[in-house]
């Protein structure tokens, strides 16, 4: 590897399991931004508030350092929904994307797999609205989430 890669998408497009799996093959390390969203983003998410960009910024920050601290390898699974916060995340270091897309419905059908997650299936809506896909000078490749993860993995070696 020669930089970290960054799995992104909306919330239940499968980013972290995806992540995980692609950290294992490659051999690198692993981490879940969601594990490093301050306490306040949590409980604004559970109460089904969408984050604004102030509640954004400090979290991209530490997922920024995360990326940096690992630049020769690792994979981080975040959500990097818009172009300004995967800029944001660059200015860390260099970083590859790998988006997760795919139809309302499967994603749907993932998030209602996942009971007890932080971040409410009524939120899906906001995210969709929001996800600014891939430009072709971020440096990316974009994978159809209605694969298996093995599948996936596998199209991101391919690419």
């Amino acid at each position: 590897m020669t930089h970290p890669i960054v799995v992104m998408g909306v919330s239940g497009s499968g980013k972290s399991t995806v992540g995980a799996a692609l950290a294992q093959r490659l051999r690198v390390p692993f981490a879940d931004a969601d594990d490093l969203h301050p306490e306040a983003n949590i409980a604004k998410m559970s109460r089904g508030e969408p984050l604004d960009d102030h509640d954004r910024y400090p979290w991209l920050e530490s997922v920024g350092a995360w990326l940096a601290d690992h630049a020769d390898g690792g994979v981080m699974s975040c959500s990097a929904l818009k172009r300004k916060y995967r800029d944001q995340l660059r200015h860390h270091t260099a970083i590859e994307f790998v988006l997760l897309a795919g139809s309302r419905e499967v994603i749907e059908r993932r998030q209602a797999s996942r009971p007890g997650h932080f971040m409410p299936a009524s939120l899906l809506s906001s995210q969709l609205a929001t996800l600014e896909p891939l430009e072709p000078d971020e440096g990316g490749v974009v994978l159809d989430v209605a694969q298996g993860v093995d599948e996936i993995v596998e199209g991101y070696v391919r690419a």
